[in-house]
């Protein structure tokens, strides 16, 4: 079957048109591997080979592009390409294709991930783990790559998420407001041990402003139910709760 005419679109793709008046898009590479340029036809016998290379390059130059947008691990590109329903046999190929390239490498984007976690987020090394090994990095990976969030550095990021979240603090003091933003840094990831020492500089003492607005909040609500010592005592108990002290 002849084909009548090129012309180039902007994805690296020509599009042909054929005597039989349909329109085949193929890719520079599938045009110059079956010398359509120079024959100027397909024929029946290579017509399949030509759209199976082009599925096979479309699905290369699709990862290839989401490579470029940003930095993905072998397993999260894998999956991206499969949601798109491409073949998984082309799927498989493209990726040890550009594994080859050296374009898709799970060490580089473990190294980029932690990195860029550290700089942008306060999430700690187990958080960061266990992240990594959801998108499939190899746990060795991860323990070299790891290296670089010292335990010098967490202490220093420990200290500013503590400072913070006490500045932020709104009705808690002393032990309890401690025991809360311990809970809340195991949550983001860091080890306990760490966490102590990162806190041991830091101030709790409690804040005679949130005691008094928590003292004062506490009486209108239990004064309605609670009056004299009892109600003293209901607000005392409260306050203790929350590791507040207040005194008259």
């Amino acid at each position: 079957m002849n084909i009548l005419k090129y012309k180039k679109k902007k994805n690296g793709q020509y599009e042909l048109m054929l005597e039989s008046g349909e329109e085949l898009s193929l890719y520079e590479d599938v045009i110059l591997n079956f010398d359509l340029l120079l024959k100027k036809a397909i024929n029946d016998k290579d017509r399949d080979k030509i759209l199976k290379m082009n599925q096979e390059y479309d699905v290369y130059y699709v990862a290839l592009k989401s490579l470029k947008s940003r930095f993905r691990s072998v397993k999260d590109l894998k999956e991206l390409l499969l949601k798109k329903q491409y073949p998984e046999e082309y799927v498989n190929q493209a990726i040890d294709k550009l594994l080859k390239q050296g374009y898709l490498d799970d060490c580089s984007f473990a190294k980029a991930y932690i990195n860029q976690q550290m700089i942008t987020t306060s999430k700690g090394p187990f958080k960061i783990e266990r992240e990594l090994l959801d998108k499939g990095v190899s746990s060795d990976i991860i323990y070299r790559e790891l290296a670089v969030f010292t335990k010098e550095e967490q202490i220093v990021k420990i200290e500013k998420i503590a400072t913070r979240l006490i500045k932020s603090n709104r009705s808690r003091g002393g032990m309890v407001l401690r025991k809360k933003i311990t809970y809340d840094l195991q949550n983001l990831g860091y080890d306990v041990s760490v966490i102590n020492e990162g806190l041991a500089n830091v101030e709790f003492s409690d804040t005679k402003d949130i005691q008094k607005r928590e003292y004062e909040k506490l009486y209108r609500r239990l004064s309605k139910k609670y009056s004299g010592r009892e109600l003293e005592f209901k607000i005392r108990e409260k306050l203790y709760q929350k590791g507040l002290y207040y005194e008259d």
